[in-house]
């Protein structure tokens, strides 16, 4: 019997998710977010005032501007786009109808899902990028693209910066696939693609919501959401470490767990549609 190749069902996937016009005005709309910094900030009458040691940084090198966009995403925007692409993983297939026809090619189910989180890994990785090139883009037509100064005071080239900002987009990238996997469980638990989506944005806030209480100090380190902005010791020198490893053990958890919940649903779903 025929069996649809892992690879040729990862490249039917993508091709899903960046094709659908809903996604790819998502990535425009992220893309923009860092031409809106770097416009306001080139505009305002009084730049980099008020707006801490990284947005007062843009008019220095603009390579800040990508950071700064990444500062303003990070806790709202990116998590956005991430849940409505995951929540739309299964809850959507199964609300179109075409869940029992992709199980009846047949493709195992935790193949399914293996694949399914595959592709929302590659969208996480093309959102932050589209952040990042267009801030960069922004940075290098409005600002200066000269040496970079860091938040510590030490000046490094402009090619050191942007080794830095990578690691920066690959921290980012990597904390929202927790968000990826939970909105991967949620989509399994129900039919709606919508309920799904709110689900996991919900979720996603009431995490970064606790982080801000100082009661609940306790849990803070094990919290989700706790380590996103932790990519700022990246711009130190030395760079600070410690927070951006435990930031990515924290995330990896939360990706197992919500992972083996998904594959526990999933594998003892009656599929009705």
């Amino acid at each position: 019997m025929f069996r649809a190749e892992p690879g040729r069902l990862l490249r039917s996937e993508l091709v899903m998710v960046f094709r659908r016009r809903r996604n790819i005005a998502l990535l425009i709309a992220l893309s923009l977010i860092p031409v809106m910094i770097g416009t306001a900030v080139k505009v305002s009458s009084h730049p980099g005032r008020g707006g801490g040691a990284i947005f007062g940084s843009i008019t220095d090198n603009g390579l800040f501007a990508a950071l700064a966009a990444y500062l303003v995403v990070t806790p709202l925007f990116l998590p956005l786009g991430v849940a409505v692409v995951a929540g739309d993983a299964i809850a959507g297939e199964a609300h179109y109808g075409t869940l029992r026809y992709l199980l009846t090619v047949p493709v195992a189910r935790t193949r399914l899902l293996v694949v399914k989180f595959g592709g929302l890994l590659a969208w996480c990785l093309a959102s932050v990028i589209g952040v990042g090139i267009g801030g960069v883009v922004i940075g290098w037509i409005l600002f200066p693209s000269g040496r970079l100064t860091l938040l510590s005071g030490r000046t490094i080239s402009y090619a050191a910066g942007g080794y830095r900002l990578l690691l920066v987009a690959a921290f980012v990238s990597a904390s929202l696939a927790m968000v990826a996997a939970l909105g991967l469980f949620i989509s399994t638990l129900t039919e709606v693609p919508v309920a799904a989506m709110a689900a996991t944005l919900v979720l996603t806030i009431v995490s970064e919501v606790l982080d801000q209480v100082p009661q609940l100090a306790r849990i803070h380190p094990w919290l989700p959401t706790h380590y996103w902005l932790q990519w700022v010791d990246l711009m130190r020198d030395p760079m600070l470490t410690s927070g951006i490893w435990h930031g990515l053990l924290v995330t990896l958890a939360y990706v197992a767990i919500f992972l083996s919940l998904a594959w526990a649903r999933f594998t003892g779903k009656d599929i009705t549609s």
